[in-house]
């Protein structure tokens, strides 16, 4: 509900999985308690690096009742987010940087039957989401340049603050996600900056129980925010 805290939600990214046995790797997220899925499909051209196209996440979805996200890190959202719809992904982000027509782009993926999802890149303030946050139902926040795991995570604790209070003053029924550089280190400040979800990819995979990573993950953000 809007201006109150809302469900802790961890999101683990597949891109520090092993492909040859993706479906099992997906199960087992699922089985150690993460909430969703999160598809970091990436073109070459608005990112440098080529990832995850619709067959593979189509390929997956029968395995898994968790929700499926798909982050477009492309420059052509409009003709993606169908695929990814049609994919079986729930909510599809698109960046605001690479589409030209925001609104309607937003607009696009609601009408696709999705949740839309916008997506700031760590220099691309707060703002500029401002105008369009009656066409979205979540806000990822970047704090690492896009285009491969593992980076080191960039603090953005203000802008984070800024988007929740944004987001509570205007009474929006809106999650704020954060992708990048998640740890067990980094998660209880972003949280009690007032994020709920919360993509995690190399630092999850390293727990060779994944389920004791999920829950760590939870309990500090949780925690934070209490």
């Amino acid at each position: 509900m809007p201006g109150v805290n809302r469900r802790i939600e961890i999101s683990p990214s597949v891109l520090p999985a092993d492909f040859a046995r993706l479906g099992e790797e997906c199960v087992n997220l699922q089985a150690a308690g993460a909430d969703r899925i999160h598809w970091d499909v990436m073109d070459g051209v608005f990112v440098p690096n080529l990832t995850i196209g619709p067959d593979i996440v189509k390929s997956v979805r029968p395995l898994l009742d968790i929700h499926f996200e798909a982050h477009l890190m492309v420059v052509n959202a409009d003709e993606m987010a169908r695929l990814y719809v049609d994919a079986g992904c729930e909510t599809v982000m698109v960046h605001a940087e690479a589409c030209v027509h925001l609104h309607r782009s937003l607009a696009n993926i609601r009408t696709l039957g999705a949740r839309s999802g916008v997506v700031l890149n760590p220099h691309t303030p707060a703002s500029t989401v401002r105008h369009v946050l009656d066409q979205t139902d979540h806000i990822l926040v970047m704090t690492v340049n896009p285009g491969f795991g593992g980076q080191k995570y960039i603090r953005l604790l203000d802008k984070i603050a800024e988007l929740k209070a944004m987001v509570d003053d205007g009474g929006f029924d809106i999650d704020i996600e954060i992708d990048g550089g998640i740890s067990a280190e980094t998660i209880g400040e972003c949280a009690a900056a007032g994020a709920n979800v919360f993509v995690s990819g190399s630092a999850l995979f390293r727990y060779e129980d994944r389920a004791a990573g999920v829950t760590e993950l939870r309990s500090i953000a949780e925690a934070a925010r209490s």
